[in-house]
């Protein structure tokens, strides 16, 4: 297991925390045997070079390198992390999640990961499961999860910036962004994939999923424009309603004037409003 707080005995050597779990009598190794698992492990992290350092003097970066090595010295069948980088800056996780993707697939072990960081469970996850309250909302795939959350929660908890969220109702073929505000028409298709539902609902549309349009579409002003490097996020303004867009970086845009969107249509989320479960039947 791997922890949030590294666990480490300050006392000790990088060599001697790694050491330490495989001296125990259970495991009956020599101390030829030792020494090999414990030189393996340090060049499979890197940390050869710290092995005489006690662990009171390393950066917290090299601390968690050396609390991981102390659950792959043992050579378990499945690793628990719970939040191993979370105590560690922005860059440093960037460049360990990368590491700790890699080991996984050198080692071929299984790998359960905790994170309250979005970004660690897409990047790093084959499966992710969605825990709220302590009930699994939803496993799949990042694909899957992003794509076809189970309801309100995983659409919001997935994805930046989150999914956005509006009251709307299908009338007849349309479906009106209540009170009023715009209203889309709805293929055949599309409401055969909600099984006919009519009524109110809440109807959900990611950022990347609304395009700027030039001469139609549903018009709105540029309340507020986040500069992201590759992308800007605007958010565009209708009446008392905010709705989040990306773009590219290069598109030229002012605060307040007055544009034009679209929504794909195969890309909208239909949710009960009473219970928050998607309705579209994939």
């Amino acid at each position: 297991m791997v922890f949030q707080y590294y666990s480490l005995y300050p006392n000790y050597t990088v060599r001697q925390n790694l050491e330490f779990p495989l001296k125990s009598k259970i495991r009956n190794l020599t101390a030829a045997g030792i020494e090999k698992r414990m030189r393996k492990t340090a060049q499979t992290l890197q940390i050869e070079h710290l092995l005489d350092r006690k662990t009171d003097k390393l950066s917290g970066g090299e601390m968690q390198r050396v609390a991981i090595g102390r659950a792959i010295v043992r050579d378990p069948k499945i690793f628990l992390m719970d939040e191993p980088l979370s105590n560690l800056d922005a860059k440093l996780r960037e460049v360990l999640r990368s590491e700790l993707k890699g080991l996984q697939m050198n080692l071929g072990a299984t790998f359960l990961y905790v994170t309250h960081d979005q970004v660690e469970a897409m990047t790093m996850g084959e499966r992710i499961g969605v825990l709220r309250k302590g009930k699994l909302l939803q496993i799949g795939t990042p694909y899957e999860v992003y794509n076809h959350p189970i309801n309100t929660y995983v659409a919001e908890f997935v994805g930046t910036p989150t999914m956005n969220l509006l009251s709307a109702r299908i009338q007849e073929n349309s479906l009106v962004i209540s009170p009023d505000k715009f209203e889309l028409e709805l293929s055949q298709e599309a409401l055969k994939r909600i099984d006919g539902f009519h009524g109110e609902l809440e109807v959900g549309i990611r950022s990347e999923d609304i395009t700027l349009s030039t001469d139609n579409g549903i018009e709105a002003s540029v309340y507020a424009i986040e500069n992201m490097g590759m992308s800007k996020i605007i958010s565009l303004k209708i009446a008392d309603l905010i709705l989040r867009a990306t773009v590219d970086a290069e598109v030229s845009l002012d605060l307040d004037t007055m544009i034009r969107f679209q929504m794909k249509p195969e890309k909208l989320h239909f949710f009960n409003p009473a219970t928050g479960d998607n309705l579209l039947k994939n």
